[in-house]
């Protein structure tokens, strides 16, 4: 394929959101957990592709028994005239006549709506689907995906993606067994996947999971998990307690236990949210972020400061400036002496977290006379007003803290930034993450007795201890809510 050609592939792929699954995938993963049930099911695609999640079984199949296991528990859907065909090509070539291959391949629009006939076949329905995915706003931004606008509305009004319009069809047609290959945001995702995760997860169990983060498709760089649904007897909003094993770029393989809460919309890494919680302090610091354009117009003075500007990037570095401004912001911006690194530049030298600006840039401030971005560095403004000494034990804290929970809970609760060939995979730190951190740090309530103690366990990075003093400082934690809402 030439590069051309190649780029023609990707654009039409994600015009349509569709990435087709290899056969090995499915012999890899999905087959070990389904070989004892072949002849229990109705085995669906609805949006089939080339069929290479469900053809496989037939190779389990004695050859004389494949017409009739075909008819009985195989049906394959795609909205494509050329994937329908392929997979009526295929069937063909596994000894299936081309009358009943015909019978139970169809072209159909299966977002639009579900094949409710299905629902009368003999045996249960047991979904296993590589569905399309594309993220609405993509959707909004692009002339020529447009078209899928439609399914986001009315009663589908809030969700985010297509995958999840087509696992929500499951849910209402009562589909008891769903195993679907999607974006890893479905676990990990904020507001792409909140409200998907807690309409769906009061009445689907998570059984199983794995989780990829590293290349699959040839099309997309898009992390992907394959994810193991069992319908609930009865819907609730208990936790979500299930294994799962991650693949990572590096080649290392892990085993996970997760247990997601519904009051953290079973988001995976909300360990990190409850400690976010428990731990505030009762007399927190303010944060706020950037010194803008705004600021210097309101400001302007004979007092001059040296900064960077994150609006202008040449020759690998940010521009350099002096500002002219009265003493009332010079003042402000010489003793705020953070900033924080919102992305992981790829090496373990450059991970996120609170870092020096003058050791980092060799000046007084970072300035933005342009639109702010939270990929660039950004300036912390603190209030009140604390000593260099006491800034810095914060930045130590800090990144003590954010680095522990990135190991205890593998760097989940933060957002993947983009595939990349790095040796980790890289994150992005939230802005209202920074702050929900630093109002933990109780420097304005601690005595002298404690302090030498904090700086201590900070010098010697003993979590335990760090965490077991500060609590003393911090608020009680939020009661749970066990109210459930029922949504369909």
């Amino acid at each position: 394929m030439t590069q051309a050609e190649h780029d023609k592939e990707r654009s039409k792929r994600r015009t349509m959101g569709v990435h087709l699954t290899s056969s090995e995938t499915f012999e890899a993963y999905i087959y070990p957990e389904i070989e004892d049930k072949l002849y229990e099911y109705l085995w669906i695609d609805l949006y089939a592709g080339e069929g290479n999640l469900v053809f496989p079984i037939l190779e389990k199949i004695p050859k004389k028994k494949r017409e009739y296991f075909f008819k009985e528990h195989i049906f394959l859907s795609d909205i494509q005239e050329k994937m329908v065909q392929k997979c009526i090509d295929t069937a063909i070539s596994y000894g299936i006549s081309e009358e009943m291959a015909k019978m139970n391949i169809k072209k159909r629009n299966n977002l639009k709506k579900f094949p409710k006939f299905l629902k009368e076949k003999k045996f249960p329905l047991y979904h296993i689907t590589n569905p399309p995915y594309l993220y609405l706003g993509y959707i909004r931004k692009h002339e020529e995906t447009k078209q899928h606008l439609k399914y986001f509305e009315h009663q589908n009004e809030g969700y985010q993606d297509l995958y999840q319009i087509a696992m929500i069809n499951d849910l209402r047609n009562n589909v008891k067994n769903l195993v679907y290959i999607i974006p890893t945001n479905f676990l990990f995702g904020s507001a792409v996947s909140n409200k998907f995760r807690l309409d769906f997860l009061k009445y689907y169990n998570i059984e199983k999971m794995y989780i990829f983060e590293k290349k699959i498709f040839e099309f997309t760089g898009t992390n992907i998990l394959i994810g193991f649904f069992k319908k609930k007897k009865e819907p609730s909003l208990e936790a979500a307690n299930f294994e799962a094993i991650k693949f990572k770029k590096n080649d290392k393989i892990i085993e996970r236990d997760y247990h997601l809460k519904s009051e953290y919309k079973y988001r995976a890494g909300s360990e990190f949210n409850v400690f976010i919680d428990k731990f505030k302090a009762k007399k927190p610091l303010k944060v706020s972020y950037y010194l803008t354009m705004d600021d210097m117009e309101e400001n302007r003075g004979g007092k001059r400061i040296k900064v960077i500007d994150t609006s202008e990037y040449e020759s690998n570095q940010y521009n350099q400036k002096i500002l002219e401004v009265n003493e009332k912001l010079k003042s402000k911006v010489q003793s705020n002496i953070l900033y924080v690194r919102t992305v992981d530049t790829g090496s373990y030298e450059g991970r996120v977290g609170l870092y020096n600006i003058r050791d980092d840039f060799d000046v007084d401030g970072i300035f933005v006379s342009g639109n702010t971005y939270r990929t660039s560095p950004i300036q912390i403004f603190l209030e009140p007003f604390i000593s260099l000494e006491k800034q810095n034990l914060l930045r130590k804290y800090f990144n003590i803290i954010l680095e522990y929970y990135r190991d205890k809970l593998d760097s989940e609760f933060l957002t993947t930034y983009k595939y990349s060939s790095s040796d980790y995979t890289r994150k992005y730190l939230g802005l209202t993450q920074t702050r929900s951190i630093i109002k933990t740090f109780p420097i304005l309530l601690i005595e002298n007795g404690n302090m030498k103690k904090l700086k201590e366990f900070i010098e010697e990075k003993e979590v335990d201890k760090i965490l077991k003093l500060i609590k003393q400082y911090s608020k009680k934690p939020p009661k749970e809510s066990n109210k459930i809402t029922n949504w369909f």
